[in-house]
């Protein structure tokens, strides 16, 4: 990949209003980061792999589980204080469903636990299954089904006591 092809790249993705894109090919790494609020910054990290890591490298299983990014949320009132907010680790479609024809993973109310899959994100082709690192009890889905996720993105709302 060469500098031109790097530039559209970031001209493209400062336009299509995405967070954050994470390209890798054979020998180059890319991760361009953007902020959108307000000023628009630009965070870009080219990394040239070593020959070794620029083998193929093998499929990811189907269902490849992913890590969850756990954090407070500070900017909701005050009654919603004491949740934890569960946000997406990628990029992709939220899918409430294993498939079509089964049961919902969680519903408001459900008492979860650490591990327990909360629902699928599909990012290229991929259906990464979405595992809770806090136990609690789901407040609230703050996702529909089916519905395109931005990385960072709230998913779930849990009261941990």
């Amino acid at each position: 990949m060469d500098l031109k092809e790097i530039q559209n790249l970031i001209k493209f993705v400062a336009n299509s209003g995405v967070a954050e894109v994470k390209l890798e090919m054979d020998d180059v790494k890319i991760t361009i980061r953007t902020t959108l609020e307000g000023n628009v910054t630009e965070t870009t990290y080219v990394q040239q792999l070593p020959a070794q890591a620029a083998l193929p490298q093998a499929v990811a299983p189907q269902h490849a589980p992913a890590v969850v990014s756990v954090t407070s949320e500070a900017s909701v009132p005050a009654e919603d204080s004491k949740f934890i907010t569960i946000k997406s680790p990628i990029i992709g479609t939220f899918y409430r469903k294993p498939s079509p024809d089964k049961p919902v993973f969680t519903e408001v109310g459900s008492v979860i636990s650490k591990g327990d899959v909360l629902c699928v994100i599909e990012a290229m082709k991929l259906f990464n299954e979405i595992e809770s690192e806090v136990s609690g009890k789901i407040v609230k889905i703050l996702v529909d089904d089916m519905s395109p996720v931005e990385f960072d993105q709230p998913l779930f709302l849990v009261d941990p006591s």
